[in-house]
């Protein structure tokens, strides 16, 4: 199921998808919408993940630090989720250099791997509190494409209890050899939620687009 706002796909100039992060739900990922305040002519769409509840609505089960084969086969059909909504705007008419792909959390985890892993110019990468999926030692950008430009906000407490800071640090520099424009910010004593300097980034990113 995904929920959809704004502009219908087949008019809108550009298109954000967010996704949700662990226990949590697609309308979530709406009121976020709200919060970052887009034009009219852009289109919303927030997946969502299976089940419900604070044991539900999980895109994969284990932490995104664990080996991969953890978290399969639930990850991979994440990420086609995720795949099939950017080809969806794109089929609809929005380009991909104008569909931005954004999370929370497991969300913006899942948001950052998909675009490491199927690089090319989109409108941009909204990661707030996470980082790219695997375990230490793990090959991120091995593959071709790249994301030319893609301008890409990272924000993360600097003590978050789910996402450990090298692995911020690590995507920060993954995502600029693969030719993203990086902006990483992280936040002193700051809880594992998206803060006002972080929505003020994200509006800067969208207006660019």
């Amino acid at each position: 199921m995904t929920l959809h706002a704004g502009s219908p796909p087949d008019r809108a100039r550009a298109a954000l998808v967010l996704v949700h992060g662990r226990g949590a739900r697609a309308d979530d990922m709406l009121a976020l919408a709200d919060a970052l305040e887009l034009p009219a002519d852009w289109a919303i769409t927030a997946p969502q993940a299976p089940g419900s509840g604070p044991d539900g609505g999980a895109w994969y089960p284990a932490r995104f630090t664990e080996p991969l084969f953890e978290n399969e086969p639930h990850l991979t059909r994440a990420l086609g989720v995720l795949g099939a909504e950017v080809d969806a705007l794109v089929a609809e008419g929005v380009p991909a250099a104008r569909v931005v792909l954004g999370g929370f959390s497991q969300g913006a985890c899942l948001a950052l791997e998909y675009a490491a892993r199927h690089p090319r110019r989109f409108g941009g990468l909204l990661g707030f509190s996470g980082g790219l999926i695997g375990p230490e030692g793990t090959r991120w950008g091995v593959g071709p494409g790249r994301l030319d430009g893609t301008p890409a906000f990272l924000g993360c407490a600097d003590a978050d209890p789910h996402i450990p800071l090298v692995r911020v640090e690590e995507t920060a520099r993954v995502l600029e050899r693969l030719g993203a424009a990086v902006t990483a910010r992280l936040y002193r004593g700051a809880a594992h939620a998206i803060n006002a300097d972080e929505i003020d980034h994200a509006r800067g990113l969208l207006a660019s687009v």
